[in-house]
Formats: C-alpha cells, structure tokens, sequence
C-alpha cells in the first residue's frame, strides 16, 4: 500500500511545478505571429480598397512584429481574392479585405461564389467606407443627372456605365440609378473601378459609379464631371456635388465600405490578435489621414461590429428588386 506521505509529497511537487508554469495560454497566442502575413486585395492596385490596405500595412507590421504583404487578386467582383483567403491554412497567415459583395449581400445576378462566406469566413474588422460618385467622361454633353436621364431617353441603350464588377456595391449602384430613373443604360462591368474610371476618362463609357481614390483627381483636374453622389450627406472633398437625393431619386443613399476577414477556422485567440491590431491601426493618426486624404473614413469595429453591419447592408439589399446585370 502506498505511503500517505509521499501521496502527499507528489501532490505538493505537482502544485509547486504548475505555480511556476503559470496559466496555460494556447500555443497559437503564444507563437502567433511568427512569419510574414498575407494580406490580399481582391481589386487591381490603385482603387479603394488597394489604397487602405496598404495605408494600414505600415502599422499593421510594427503591430505584429512580422511583415505584412499586401497581394492584388482581382476578379470576379472581388469574389477570387477572397475565394484564396476562405481555402487558405487557417493558421492567421492569410487575410483578406473586401466589400459588401464579396462578403455575402446578394447584388443582382451575380457572379456565383465559389465559397459560402457565412461558413467560409471569419470577420476581424471593419476597415473603412465612403460615398460613391457618378462621373461623365467630358466628351459627353450632360453635366447633370437631368442632363444624362434626359439623353438616356432620347436614345434608350446607346449610353453605357462601367462599375467595378458584378457583384460589387458599385454595381448595386449603377442599378439603383437605372432602375430609380427609370432610363436604358448598359452596365459595364470591370475587374475593379480604377480600370472603369480609366475607361471613362478616355471616353470607352460615358458614365461610371466610382469610388474617390481612383476618381478625386481626375474630378479635380477636370479630366471627369461629378455627376452625383450616393451618400445621404454630400462628400465634404466635394460640397458642390449634389446626392442622388437632392436631385430627385427619393431614399437613393449607398455607401462603399470593407470588411478585413480571415478564414472560419482561424483560432479565436488569433482573431483576437487580428482584430486588436486593426482596430489599434485604423485608430493610428497617419493611418487615418492617409485613409481620409482619398476620400474614406476609418471605421473600425470588433469582428461582432463587422457581422452586425454586414446583416444590415444584407437586408437593405434584399428590398432592392433585381435587376439582370448584361446589357441592358
């Protein structure tokens, strides 16, 4: 039979040996990050969302301690960027920023996911948001939505503007206009919006649904015309630009905003990590005026912040009637 005394021996070295480990933190909190991240942009560099990403790259890094490296997956509405980070390691190495779209609010006929982002994905933050703009290449001889509604009409189908892609806010934009002014215009979509706000500065479409980073100096330099914007407020860059509101399309109100995201088996802990980080760099003064200065506004949240704004933009889509995304 065993000696009590040493029974209680054991008992009293195992105490010792655990006060002096400690609590037990998880291994992926411990060792979390311990290598470079990869933080993908499902857009081509140069639109909106490029611009925050790499705003907020700079403090993201001295934050985590590793380099963050920002890759451009465009395509697809946004849907391919972040189709890599729903099957990528869910390990914390790979993240993603996208919008509305992309992250579940059913727009029109879309593209067809190739993920479910309910069950696929994991939200850290919210990351910022603006207005969209519409603009007119200058050839076109319309300088207000009076002008372009009154020119749709006359010549039903011969207009055309380019949004960032099916799927996308910019989209959900340009099919509100069409359907609220109740005129014939092609929807053109693109693999992004800098590459629309090229097109129509060149005259390729007369109009286009642009977000600020990729239009405010062509706007500026006269290279496109403010039309409208979809914000309830008008933009502050452009006081003189009147909202869809203000000039007759009642409760038009539609604003671009990005969610960062992980993929759904991504440790809590490490999410925690994540969405501190964000949260802290979205708050940094620098990161926050490089984000202002072309057009957006931080908007940072906790991973329950971004599924509760994402719910609601879902449900304000849903009263949005459908409408075929090919030409009209």
């Amino acid at each position: 039979m065993p000696d009590p005394m040493s029974r209680r021996s054991i008992v009293i070295v195992a105490v010792a040996v655990i006060a002096a480990i400690g609590p037990v933190v998880p291994l992926s909190a411990q060792s979390y990050p311990d290598r470079p991240i990869r933080f993908f942009v499902p857009f081509p560099a140069g639109g909106s969302t490029d611009a925050v990403a790499r705003a907020m790259q700079p403090a993201l890094e001295k934050m985590l301690g590793q380099p963050v490296v920002v890759e451009n997956r465009a395509g697809a509405g946004g849907t391919l960027g972040v189709d890599a980070v729903a099957k990528a390691s869910p390990d914390g190495y790979t993240i993603g920023i996208a919008g509305a779209g992309a992250l579940g609010v059913n727009i029109g006929e879309r593209t067809k996911r190739m993920y479910d982002p309910a069950k696929d994905l994991a939200p850290i933050s919210r990351a910022a948001e603006s207005p969209f703009i519409l603009v007119a290449t200058p050839s076109l001889n319309a300088s207000t939505l009076t002008d372009v509604v009154k020119l749709a009409r006359a010549e039903p189908g011969r207009l055309s503007i380019g949004h960032g892609g099916n799927g996308t806010a910019m989209q959900l934009a340009a099919m509100m206009l069409v359907t609220m002014a109740d005129v014939k215009i092609n929807l053109v979509p693109y693999r992004g919006t800098a590459p629309a706000v090229a097109d129509a500065i060149a005259g390729h479409v007369h109009l286009a649904i642009a977000d600020p980073p990729p239009s405010m100096g062509a706007i500026a330099d006269g290279r496109l015309k403010a039309i409208a914007v979809s914000s309830k407020q008008r933009f502050s860059v452009f006081p003189d630009v009147p909202t869809f509101e203000e000039l007759g399309l009642k409760d038009f109100e539609l604003t671009g905003w990005f969610g960062i995201v992980a993929p759904k088996a991504t440790p809590p802990d490490i999410i925690a990590k994540l969405s501190a980080a964000m949260i802290a760099a979205l708050k940094d003064p620098e990161v926050a005026r490089r984000i202002r200065t072309v057009g957006m506004e931080p908007t940072p949240t906790t991973p329950e912040g971004l599924s509760a704004y994402l719910e609601g933009d879902i449900a304000k889509a849903a009263k949005v009637a459908p409408v075929d995304d090919k030409p009209n």
